[in-house]
């Protein structure tokens, strides 16, 4: 039977950001990496109006020029270079600058599908293969290892099993490790829409009596519209028609940008807290959002899932000569606690404040917005929490 030293299940871009972080020193090794994906990844990149976007900190994209990968990112990548937070109808407001906080971006905002296209293109064939399209429908742990089952009967065996296959993973069940879940009772609708304005690298965090919105800068001055709402509430806007549902937008964004003059295909998505109980076992780690997904307003859930990637690497390169043992697996996780913690907390913490409408948290919410703009050292503070820098060394002085 096929044995792999690594398998990752799961290509998308945790995954295939695991497998690049890991494959020069793999090869010196002699590891093999297999990634399982049910998707085919496309063959090129297609520019899409509507397509998908993640906004990346500023800690991530050191990340992504670490492994050699942001020049190529960088060239359909769009700079947040400010970041306006505001409350419709009070006076709390305050503004994160990257000049001030002495970094050339706050953070960028890339397509997803343009990010995976960086990945799949720089992963080396002699150390990372694929499945793909190929599912794992069952695994068990076996003597230093675990076996796969996969969807067209075949099996396979490996050192260490990495489940990177999404908040739903059907595998993270099967396996008997429990979820902790909190229901937002809300839902984030996603679209593209194209204000009348420039946007001028310029990020948006506004908060409403029906919800927060974020909007993002994107390349040809579009904007990454990502928009809280309850859920009746938030169906029925998805199901507004084109005018009707930028009248709505206006509404309640104001004119910051001029009129938006066109809104593309908008989906919505269920939003909960889902932290997993387990991250490692002997053999087996939990990643991406299979191991903790996040409410997106606060923009925390990928970033925090890369720091994950980055530090599971650099454990699992400085470990033994076969991958998987459980020492090394938990000194990977005592790592990132502290980090996983704070940004749980720091992302829950800012959907529940600003996402509240009652009186006493809408005026504490106001307050601390103020307190902000009055207060350097604790605007600097919020700053950090959202280039992804919370628990790392300070940026300033360069890239």
């Amino acid at each position: 039977m096929k044995r792999v030293n690594l398998a990752i299940i799961g290509g998308g871009l945790v995954g295939a950001s695991l497998a690049l972080a890991l494959q020069a020193g793999a090869k010196a090794r002699g590891w093999s990496i297999l990634l399982i994906e049910p998707f085919a990844p496309g063959d090129s990149f297609q520019p899409s109006y509507d397509a998908r976007s993640s906004a990346l900190s500023y800690g991530t994209q050191q990340i992504y020029q670490h492994l050699g990968l942001w020049a190529q990112i960088d060239t359909r990548a769009e700079p947040i270079r400010q970041i306006q937070v505001s409350d419709r109808g009070r006076f709390g407001s305050t503004r994160l600058d990257a000049q001030e906080e002495g970094v050339p971006a706050l953070g960028f905002v890339v397509e997803n599908a343009w990010l995976g296209q960086c990945l799949w293109q720089a992963l080396d064939p002699e150390v990372v293969s694929w499945r793909c399209p190929a599912e794992v429908t069952a695994l068990h742990a076996i003597e230093q290892g675990y076996r796969l089952r996969l969807d067209d009967d075949t099996s396979l065996d490996c050192d260490l099993a990495v489940l990177a296959d999404g908040g739903r993973s059907g595998l993270r069940e099967q396996l008997g490790i429990h979820v902790r879940t909190r229901p937002y009772e809300q839902s984030a609708l996603i679209a593209n829409v194209s204000p009348g304005q420039g946007h001028a690298g310029q990020a948006f965090e506004r908060f409403t009596d029906q919800g927060p919105m974020a909007l993002l800068p994107l390349p040809d001055n579009r904007c990454a519209l990502v928009w809280t709402r309850q859920g009746m509430d938030a169906r029925r806007l998805a199901d507004l028609d084109e005018r009707a549902f930028l009248r709505q937008l206006q509404a309640a964004f104001g004119y910051r940008l001029g009129a938006f003059t066109q809104v593309g295909a908008r989906h919505l998505y269920p939003l909960s807290l889902i932290e997993a109980q387990e991250q490692v076992r002997p053999h087996l780690v939990v990643l991406g959002n299979a191991a903790h997904s996040l409410h997106p307003i606060a923009g925390q859930g990928f970033n925090l899932s890369l720091r994950d990637v980055q530090a599971l690497a650099d454990a699992l390169l400085a470990g033994p000569a076969v991958p998987g043992d459980l020492p090394t697996l938990q000194g990977y996780l005592q790592r990132q606690r502290l980090d996983q913690t704070l940004t749980v907390g720091f992302s829950d913490q800012v959907t529940r404040l600003f996402g509240s409408t009652r009186g006493a948290l809408a005026t504490a919410r106001n307050l601390g917005l103020l307190g902000l703009d009055l207060l350097p050292p604790a605007k600097s503070w919020f700053a950090r929490q959202a280039m992804g820098l919370g628990t790392r060394p300070e940026p300033r002085g360069g890239v």
